[in-house]
């Protein structure tokens, strides 16, 4: 039996031994139930970022893979645009984590290059690593410092990407480095391409969490993990995958994907999604006590919605940030069939929507 669900089972005990005498702060509620801090149930019923659905630009036809942030003030989101021909990085900005503007693009492609000629997607920029955090970024050097993949053919997802880094001083204006990682120098789990990359700098040492697929179809989706000392020389983790497929019929029996890795109360949690099969695509947690070593909640975090909803198919691709007493959830929603599904981004909270009210919108649902 997994730690996680052992834990489970013997503190719901305790806690209804507990339950109606007095509210508990949230250190003690972790110590209850570990995965309290991580749960954000309240959806928002609408996207707060659709695809822009102007011709020519770089995320007319949808957006995808959110990272959060705070900086100067102001909230920024960055998200994978796709045009139809491949993927490029924009962001937007928000006062409240739920009104967005977009600012632009801040990775394009090069059709002078060979792996960014089609796609450039910028998954994540080191931040803080708390969960309850404001999700500042951390500089290295005086400078930001991103994570990059990109697939080397024309349209979705085509062709075994790679990662690289790249650099910036004001986080809208990057300078994309080599290439770091590539498929064909890893194990056959990571051979098909490497996925999206999160940067973790704990001590002396970075981590980089990807995912990853087999080649041949179907292919499967595992998430492993490279480290560095000096963003130069990575050295695969001799444990990878690190989170591997559930067995059949398990939330993650194909894909065990798209990594985000927050510290909480000295230890660690790691942010995935999970495919079982052909089925839908949804949020699930593994938890451990070193960045290295994690193992499954036996437990979905974000399901798929109703039929007609905006996550109806897939609820997938966490980013988190923390405000205001509460944890927000970015996620990609898809609804609708392929190829005319709708994909765009959505949120979900620890706090419900009608907690807080926006000083921008008196909308239903509004926060």
């Amino acid at each position: 039996m997994e730690r996680a669900e052992f834990d489970r089972r013997n503190i719901l005990g305790m806690a209804a031994g507990a339950a109606g005498a007095v509210a508990l702060p949230g250190f003690a509620r972790a110590a209850i139930d570990p995965v309290a801090d991580y749960r954000t149930p309240y959806k928002h019923p609408k996207l707060v970022l659709g695809g822009s659905g102007i011709a020519g630009e770089f995320d007319a036809k949808s957006v995808d893979c959110p990272f959060v942030f705070s900086a100067n003030g102001k909230f920024y989101l960055t998200y994978v645009g796709f045009d139809g021909e491949g993927y490029q990085t924009g962001i937007c900005e928000s006062t409240d984590l739920l009104h967005w503007t977009r600012k632009g693009m801040i990775l394009s492609r090069d059709p002078n290059d060979p792996v960014t000629r089609y796609n450039v997607a910028c998954a994540s920029i080191l931040r803080e690593n708390e969960l309850q955090s404001p999700a500042r970024l951390v500089k290295i050097g005086g400078r930001y410092l991103a994570a990059w993949h990109a697939y080397p053919g024309a349209g979705y997802e085509q062709g075994a990407a790679v990662i690289g880094l790249a650099w910036s001083d004001d986080f809208l204006h990057w300078h994309r480095g080599p290439v770091i990682l590539r498929p064909e120098d890893g194990a056959e789990w990571e051979r098909g391409g490497l996925y999206k990359p999160y940067l973790v700098k704990e001590g002396d040492t970075f981590y980089l969490y990807y995912n990853a697929k087999t080649t041949g179809t179907p292919w499967v989706e595992q998430t492993g993990l490279a480290t560095s000392k000096d963003l130069k020389t990575w050295t695969r983790h001799p444990g990878n995958p690190l989170i591997r497929n559930g067995p059949n019929g398990a939330p993650d029996a194909r894909f065990a994907s798209d990594p985000v890795v927050v510290k909480h109360h000295g230890e660690w949690g790691l942010f995935y999604f999970g495919r079982a099969n052909d089925g839908p695509c949804r949020e699930l947690l593994a938890l451990g006590r070193t960045p290295t070593s994690f193992e499954k909640v036996d437990e979905v975090l974000i399901d798929i919605g109703a039929p007609g909803s905006i996550d109806e198919k897939f609820a997938h691709k966490p980013a988190v940030i923390y405000h205001d007493g509460a944890l927000y959830h970015f996620y990609c929603a898809v609804s609708g069939k392929w190829p005319n599904d709708t994909r765009g981004l959505a949120v979900a909270r620890s706090k419900p929507w009608r907690a807080v009210r926006s000083a921008q919108s008196d909308e239903p649902g509004a926060p």
